[in-house]
C-alpha cells in the first residue's frame, strides 16, 4: 500500500557543514546540547515486514522511514521513488517487527543489590544514577516503549525524550496509590514510624476519600500518564495477605472519577477474583498480574474490555536458586503460591478473550530476565497472540493504537530488525545478541549488531591527529 505523495515534505540528509531544515535552532541547541540530530531517511529493501494485526508477512518489500515515522511501504524495490539523500539498506532475509512494549516495569528498582529490601530502600540518588543503565538495557533488548507502574518520574521521561541518554519511550504512573498496610506500604509490622500518609520509592499512602482524591491530583500534577492503585495483597509487601482486598468502594470510585476528569484511566494490582471484581465495579480499566483469576471474572473482563497484564517471569525469577535470599522469608511462601497459578490464569484469560498485554515486573538485578517472559507465555499463547501482547494490545491500552504497535504508514518508526522470523520461534527475542540485529526508535538507529546498518545516534569525535 503506497501512502506516499509527491507533495509531502521530506527531511533530507544534510551535507557536511550544512544545516538540515529540521535541525534545532542554534540558540536552542546551546541550551540543550545533548539534542539528537533529526532522524535520517532510510529505505529498507527486500525486507520481510510482519503484520502484527493478522500475522501475515509481506515479503520482498521496501519500507521508508522519514522524520521519525514510517512514510510508506511498497512491494518490490521501489526504485521510482524520489527520496534524494535517503539511505538504502539491503534487508534481504531480514524480518522487520514493531518495537516491543513492556507494560509493567519499575525502572527505579535498579540493580546493584541482591536484597529486595535494599532495592526498595535505596537512596533516591543511588537509584537515579543507575536508571540510565536500566533504560539503555531495555532498549537494547528491543523494548522501544515501557509502561512504568510505580516509581519513574517525569524528569526521567523527559530526559529520554530529549535525548539526554538512550531509553524506551515512557508512560508513567508516578507513585502507585496504596492504603496503609497495603501493597505499597513497605513498613514491617514492628515499624511504627511515618504512620500517616507520605510517599516511598514506589508508592503513595492514601486513606479515605479525601486523601485518595488528593493523591490522584498530585500524581497528575507531577506528570502521570495513568493512575496505578494497589487493590489487593502482594508478594513483596510485608504485612498484607494475598487474599486481602484493599481500598473501599468509595475510595476507588473517587480515584477513578478524578482520574477520568483529567482524561486518565486507572489500573490496579490485584490477584484474586474478589479484588479484581471490586476494582472493575468501581471504574478500574486494567488489572496487573491477576494470577488467581477464575472463569467468571475473566468473562467479566472480556465483556467490559478490561486489560490484563500478567507478569509471570518475576515470580519465576524470584523462585530461582540463582536468587536465593532476594525475597524476605515472609514473601517466599507467597511467591510460591502465585507462581503456581501463573500459567493457569493466562490460559483462563486467553480462553475468555481478555485482551492480554506483555509485562515483567522485574526488580533489581532480576531485570536482566525481561525477555524470558516470552518463553513462559509460549506454553499457552500462540506466536501471534504473544507478539500481539507486546505490540498492538498494549498500544491500545496506552491509547496509542494509531502510532505504536504496527509497521504501517503514519506510525512511529519503532522497528526491530531480526535475522529470523519470530512467528516461528518467539524465544528468539530472548537471544538478542544472536537474533536482534538493530533497534530503531522514532527513525533513529539506537542499537546495532549488524554491519549493514550502523548506529546513528552518536556522532564520532573529530580526529585531531
Amino acid at each position: 500500500m503506497d501512502s506516499s505523495s509527491d507533495d509531502e515534505p521530506w527531511i533530507l540528509i544534510a551535507e557536511e557543514g550544512t544545516q538540515n531544515q529540521g535541525d534545532m535552532p542554534a540558540a536552542e541547541r546551546k541550551i540543550k546540547p545533548w539534542a539528537l540530530s533529526p532522524p535520517k531517511v532510510y529505505i529498507f529493501e527486500n525486507a520481510n515486514v510482519i503484520n502484527t494485526v493478522d500475522g501475515s508477512i509481506r515479503s520482498n518489500t521496501s519500507l521508508c522511514t522519514s522524520d521519525g515515522q514510517i512514510k510508506w511501504i511498497l512491494d518490490g524495490l521501489a526504485r521510482n521513488t524520489s527520496e534524494s539523500g535517503a539511505i538504502r539498506i539491503d534487508a534481504t532475509g531480514k524480518y522487520l517487527v514493531p518495537g516491543l512494549i513492556d507494560s509493567h516495569v519499575h525502572i527505579t528498582a535498579v540493580p546493584g543489590t541482591a536484597d529486595l529490601a535494599k532495592v526498595f530502600g535505596s537512596e533516591f540518588a543511588v537509584s537515579a544514577f543507575r536508571q540510565p543503565y536500566v533504560c539503555q538495557q531495555m532498549l537494547s533488548r528491543g523494548f522501544t516503549t515501557v509502561r512504568d507502574c510505580g516509581g519513574a518520574t517525569l524528569a526521567l521521561k523527559e530526559a529520554i525524550a530529549d535525548g539526554v541518554f538512550p531509553g524506551p519511550r515512557l508512560f508513567i504512573a508516578g507513585h502507585a496509590l496504596s492504603q496503609t498496610g497495603g501493597h505499597g506500604d513497605q513498613r514491617g509490622p514492628h515499624d511504627h514510624t511515618a504512620c500517616c500518609g507520605g510517599t516511598n520509592s514506589v508508592g503513595r499512602i492514601c486513606d479515605g476519600v479525601d486523601e485518595c482524591i488528593k493523591g490522584v491530583r498530585e500524581e497528575i500534577r507531577t506528570g502521570s500518564d495513568f493512575i496505578k492503585i494497589m487493590g489487593g495483597g502482594g508478594v513483596a509487601s510485608p504485612t498484607d495477605a494475598l487474599e486481602n482486598v484493599q481500598f473501599t468502594a468509595e475510595e476507588i470510585k473517587a480515584i477513578t472519577t478524578v482520574a477520568a476528569q483529567a482524561d486518565r484511566w486507572v489500573t490496579t494490582h490485584a490477584y484474586t477474583p474478589k479484588a479484581i471484581q471490586h476494582a472493575i465495579h468501581n471504574g478500574v480499566r486494567g488489572i496487573e498480574h491477576g494470577n488467581f483469576i477464575d472463569k467468571e471474572t475473566a468473562k467479566m473482563m472480556a465483556a467490559r474490555d478490561i486489560f490484563l497484564t500478567p507478569t509471570l517471569i518475576t515470580y519465576s525469577e524470584m523462585a530461582s536458586p540463582d536468587w536465593t535470599g532476594f525475597l524476605p522469608p515472609e514473601s517466599v511462601a507467597k511467591n510460591e503460591i502465585v507462581l503456581k497459578k501463573g500459567l493457569q490464569s493466562l490460559q483462563i484469560a486467553s480462553d475468555a478473550g481478555v485482551t492480554i498485554c506483555y509485562g515483567t515486573d522485574l526488580l533489581g538485578p532480576l531485570t536482566a530476565a525481561q525477555t524470558k517472559e516470552f518463553a513462559l507465555r509460549s506454553q499457552v499463547l500462540s506466536p501471534l497472540q504473544l507478539l500481539q501482547s507486546a505490540t498492538i494490545n498494549p498500544a491500545r491500552m496506552l491509547r496509542q493504537e494509531k502510532v505504536l504497535g504496527q509497521l504501517s504508514p503514519g506510525f512511529s518508526a519503532d522497528i526491530l530488525i531480526m535475522n529470523e522470523n519470530p512467528l516461528t520461534d518467539m524465544e528468539i527475542f530472548d537471544k538478542p545478541d544472536k537474533h536482534l540485529l538493530a533497534v530503531i526508535k522514532e527513525g533513529r538507529v539506537f542499537v546495532s549488531r549488524w554491519s549493514g546498518l550502523p548506529q546513528d545516534t552518536i556522532s564520532p569525535m573529530p580526529v585531531i591527529e
